[in-house]
């Protein structure tokens, strides 16, 4: 019962995190005005709106222009209400859950954001950073730390590593290639990723995002033909990833 209301709130939020990814690049408020069909301009009334069923019930279409809605919308709120309902499997009722909930959250609308413009939103990450070191700071277990200090300390540490690294990676890039090799975007979000995570999950999400970004990139070459890979769902799916497996990675790895 509780896992079912788990999952239809991640729709819920999941409808929200689809305005946030339509929205913010055109540097729109996420607030106002209510959602409204981006071909004719139309208000979608409520039950136009329902997470999943009203996208099945209208056939992917604008009840009143017909055109079809593209199936991001559908995907970006099946994918929050699964991740939702596997943080709460995984963590059970907890303040952990509520945290990584949050976190996946903004890693879902950087990703799709990244995908679609090649650019990450400071909106997200800048913020994120600061949150993040303040729940570890108020919820240390979060961050498997005894006192509201070490706590900080290590999100903190976690921020600054996770942005370094990347930074690092960047530079080098350069020095290699001739050519940008890592956005700002990019650190800034390893940075927030880290103040949620502490320096050795992040340090892990840094080794484990080539892997998925192998598998992504290929098909986004094979689809769209790109050259540019955005590295943000990389990232975000490496760190997600160390959310659930990261501590038996590690334990696997350093033999402790």
């Amino acid at each position: 019962m509780i896992g079912a209301i788990v999952f239809i709130f991640g729709l819920v939020v999941g409808s929200f995190l689809n305005v946030c990814v339509y929205r913010l690049p055109k540097n729109e408020s996420i607030i106002t005005p209510r959602s409204h069909c981006v071909s004719c301009g139309k208000t979608i009334p409520w039950y136009d709106n329902l997470p999943l069923v009203s996208f099945l019930l209208l056939r992917g279409r604008c009840r009143f222009c017909k055109k079809r809605i593209s199936i991001l919308y559908f995907v970006i709120e099946l994918l929050t209400a699964l991740i939702f309902l596997a943080l709460f499997t995984h963590f059970g009722l907890s303040i952990e859950t509520v945290i990584f909930a949050a976190l996946a959250s903004a890693l879902v609308v950087v990703s799709f954001i990244d995908l679609k413009i090649q650019e990450i939103p400071d909106e997200i990450t800048l913020p994120g950073i600061g949150v993040g070191i303040i729940l570890c700071f108020v919820f240390p277990g979060v961050i498997s730390q005894d006192t509201h200090l070490s706590g900080l300390l290590h999100s903190a540490l976690g921020a600054l590593v996770g942005g370094a690294v990347i930074y690092l990676m960047g530079v080098l890039g350069e020095l290699l290639f001739k050519k940008e090799a890592m956005g700002g975007g990019d650190v800034k979000l390893m940075a927030m990723m880290g103040a949620f995570l502490g320096w050795k999950l992040i340090l892990l999400t840094f080794f484990l995002a080539p892997f998925f970004g192998s598998v992504v990139g290929i098909i986004l070459k094979i689809k769209n033909k790109q050259d540019v890979i955005p590295y943000g769902p990389h990232l975000s799916i490496a760190g997600i990833a160390c959310l659930f497996w990261g501590e038996k990675i590690l334990n696997t790895i350093l033999f402790y």
